[in-house]
């Protein structure tokens, strides 16, 4: 017979464990058989209440400390909102007012007040932006935003392509130059930053400008703002061609060794990280049976196939490597 204390228990168990995948959960005790599992939210253990088996513990529950009936009762107590964002020209600090066209109940607004409604948001919207320069900066990470999409860049360089560009737009380096050639050079900086490179190639592609007014505004930024970004190598290159080449993680393990065996022999001084790469790609994937034809692999890193040749034949040289053709 279960104590009303146990009883408590037993219903926190049941709103707390209620987020765990119910697969995850023990049903019964694996001592004894018993059904009458206690779960104990003072010491974070499921034990049970027959034989006193330890179950489970360290539960760590991951919800607030209170409980909410209601929606009323939820947004009144809950005490934290969204994540501070730099993807948001007010950085995600501003109310927003949906456009489900919903209550707070989760009732659908009648079709008499929709207009009303209608209005509000309209010109909510419009008073988030302030002033001109807001305006700007509005646009600015609207377009860093679809570019990146178009990249399928992760969150954390979106992020720190905005912090680069808000940089920027405080020391005034805006002027004189296209908001999209800044955008693009920011996020070309940020994946180099975040050790994601990618070629300028990918960026003026996602980005529709051209590949030298982007060298240009990124030299810019990295003179003025002091990036200090290190050179990238061909090993930051090999995984992303690998993957767009279909080829499985050997080859990327068997190329990475290529270039490692390069460097130490000093054949990759001075020259392009992505025509190392993607000589070593070439090379392994031809060892390894996944041979891809020079056009192939130049496509896709963007660099000539005269380039993966001329690379190609000094790795190999060097290296005392020969592929059957």
């Amino acid at each position: 017979m279960m104590s009303a204390k146990d009883c408590l228990h037993w219903e926190f168990m049941g709103d707390i464990m209620a987020k765990k995948p119910k697969e995850d959960l023990p049903r019964v005790c694996p001592e004894c058989g018993s059904t009458h599992l206690i779960w104990d939210y003072e010491k974070g253990e499921l034990y049970c209440a027959d034989c006193g088996t330890v179950i489970e513990d360290s539960f760590i529950d991951q919800g607030p400390e209170w409980r909410a009936f209601d929606k009323e009762q939820e947004a009144s107590r809950a005490r934290t909102g969204a994540p501070m964002t730099f993807l948001s020209h007010d950085k995600g600090l501003a109310t927003e007012i949906s456009w489900s066209n919903k209550d707070s109940y989760g009732k659908r607004i009648p079709h008499k007040n929709r207009a009303q409604i209608y209005r509000v948001r309209k010109w909510h919207q419009r008073i988030r932006v302030s002033n001109a320069a807001e305006r700007n900066l509005s646009v600015a990470l609207q377009e860093l935003n679809n570019v990146s999409s178009r990249m399928g860049l992760p969150k954390d360089v979106r992020e720190t392509a905005a912090i680069i560009y808000r940089k920027a737009v405080e020391k005034n380096l805006i002027r004189g130059r296209s908001i999209e050639s800044i955008v693009a050079a920011s996020i070309y900086a940020a994946c180099r930053k975040i050790g994601m490179p990618r070629t300028l190639d990918e960026v003026a592609k996602a980005s529709e400008l051209n590949k030298k007014k982007i060298g240009r505004a990124y030299r810019h930024l990295t003179k003025e703002l002091n990036l200090n970004l290190k050179p990238t190598t061909a090993n930051s290159y090999i995984t992303q061609f690998c993957s767009k080449l279909k080829l499985d993680k050997n080859v990327a393990i068997k190329a990475e060794e290529v270039v490692r065996q390069a460097t130490e022999r000093g054949i990759t001084s001075g020259k392009g990280p992505t025509g190392v790469a993607a000589a070593a790609i070439y090379i392994a994937a031809n060892m390894l049976d996944q041979p891809r034809t020079q056009k192939e692999i130049a496509d896709v890193a963007g660099v000539t196939e005269v380039t993966i040749r001329n690379r190609y034949k000094e790795i190999s040289s060097a290296l005392n490597v020969e592929i059957v053709k």
